[in-house]
């Protein structure tokens, strides 16, 4: 079991498979000539296996595989294929592009939920966005999806002033088609140009909503980080990650890999651990593991003390999105 000092067992891992992706949103990825992880300083397949087999073995329950976009690595067939075998709920978020291309591999690992990120269901503002023209072909395989009866989640980052006035056309999406759009607090990371002043916050997105329709709370899982309601009629449901106004850190059991093989206890911490380095060395890794994890701050890294209108992103220490993992 890992456990942290204030007694929030872990058992949750997101792994980031790369560092590279397809898109180039400006919030997670700022600039078009990234330099990415040369792959030699990338977990290889092999380590990530072995790196997921010690973290099961201390009662992890449940992985995501993230990026980037975890679809664009060569040998990601590989990996879903053998992280499927372990005994652990499998899912990944990607941005949807590559799902027509690898849904038997999907599959075959048994895989029964996906998180596409999708900010605009617009194309001209998708192009904007991602600085990228594949908005239908993303749409086609979230319908392809449904057609499987795998479970959708769609992740919106909203932003005041670029989609914030799309958050009634994601909700009609959910009447006839049952999927589950979370809306998302826009956050700070390095190099994403976060001001407070782009960040619609839950209440606003609620206000919104109702405006429109009678919504309902659903009652909240152990461990959700998001706050869930539904619509009386519709098929589908709709979420709020509230991780600025309203953080859901007191039952938080995540961690996180990156793809060079860094261990983040918090998306916001200052600070990580090499896991992979000790792993090439033949070190004895679980140590490691359980240091950071008990090391963890109680909310937020420790870094977002103060009210969100008062955060001034320059001075936060952090990786920024695309190298953290979604």
């Amino acid at each position: 079991m890992i456990e942290d000092s204030f007694g929030r067992v872990h058992d949750y891992l997101r792994i980031s498979l790369t560092d590279n992706c397809n898109f180039r949103c400006f919030y997670c990825m700022p600039e078009e000539d990234y330099d990415f992880t040369p792959a030699s300083r990338l977990m290889q397949t092999d380590e990530i296996i072995r790196l997921a087999e010690i973290f099961v073995a201390q009662g992890v329950k449940k992985i995501r595989l993230t990026g980037g976009e975890p679809l664009v690595r060569k040998d990601a067939a590989k990996i879903i294929e053998a992280l499927g075998k372990l005994p652990v709920e499998l899912n990944i978020t990607t941005n949807g592009t590559r799902i027509h291309e690898m849904l038997p591999v999907l599959q075959a690992a048994n895989i029964k939920n996906i998180n596409i990120s999708l900010d605009t269901l617009q194309p001209e503002k998708f192009m904007l966005i991602t600085r990228r023209d594949v908005f239908h072909q993303v749409k086609s395989n979230i319908e392809l999806l449904l057609q499987h009866k795998i479970g959708v989640k769609l992740n919106m980052v909203v932003m005041k002033g670029l989609n914030d006035n799309e958050i009634l056309d994601f909700i009609d999406w959910t009447k006839h088609n049952p999927i589950q759009v979370r809306f998302i607090e826009f956050m700070p990371f390095s190099g994403n140009r976060w001001t407070s002043n782009k960040l619609f916050s839950l209440e606003e997105i609620l206000a919104v909503i109702e405006k429109e329709h009678t919504i309902l709370p659903v009652e909240a899982a152990p461990h959700d980080t998001a706050k869930s309601f539904m619509i009386p009629g519709h098929d589908g449901s709709f979420a709020v990650i509230s991780t600025m106004t309203s953080p859901f850190c007191s039952t938080c059991n995540r961690m996180r890999l990156t793809a060079d093989g860094k261990l983040k206890n918090c998306l916001f911490s200052k600070g990580e651990t090499d896991l992979l380095t000790a792993l090439r060395a033949g070190e004895d890794i679980l140590p490691l593991i359980k240091s950071s994890i008990w090391s963890k701050e109680k909310e937020l890294g420790g870094q977002l003390h103060t009210h969100f209108e008062n955060i001034d992103a320059e001075l936060l220490t952090n990786r920024s999105m695309i190298t953290i993992g979604g």
